[in-house]
């Protein structure tokens, strides 16, 4: 009996090591070929399929034509920021100036090998206010780091 129970307890304490070592093991050290380099918040091809698809999406599905003018006040919100186990993202945020000459805040993520399958990195982006569908509702925040969705629109966009 002595001996089920020492061997029960071995096998306890094995599956719990490698449920903390699964939890540690960073995503580019698995199968999965990640580097952990993505394009910085500012990068101008990062900003230009924003800009891109989102007129596309205004023109073709709202009927609108809005579009993006510019970006400003860009600011990495985190990088990684749900933890090292998962594909790795940049987050960030900026002010845009839209066509009808209004500022709205946008929030964004950069993920590695997230393109067109998985060709590239992906971009995910919603413009706060003009989430229509609510795809990242609420504000957007569906897009922002696990432990910052919560905050509310006021903790970001009070520097905006």
């Amino acid at each position: 009996m002595k001996r089920l129970a020492l061997a029960f307890a071995v096998l306890l304490a094995l599956g719990a090591s490698a449920q903390a070592a699964g939890f540690i093991t960073p995503a580019e050290k698995r199968w999965a070929p990640y580097s952990g380099v993505l394009p910085a918040c500012d990068d101008p091809g990062v900003l230009s399929t924003i800009s891109g698809t989102f007129a596309e999406k205004e023109s073709e599905y709202w009927n609108s034509s809005l579009q993006i003018g510019g970006y400003d006040r860009i600011r990495e919100i985190g990088f990684r920021a749900n933890g090292l186990a998962y594909i790795p993202r940049r987050y960030c945020v900026a002010r845009a100036t839209l066509s009808d000459m209004r500022t709205r805040l946008v929030v964004y993520q950069v993920q590695e090998h997230m393109g067109f399958a998985s060709f590239g990195d992906g971009v995910e982006w919603c413009v706060v206010g003009l989430d229509r569908n609510l795809a990242y509702a609420p504000s957007c925040s569906a897009l922002r780091p696990y432990l910052t969705r919560f905050l509310g629109d006021k903790a970001l966009s009070a520097r905006y």
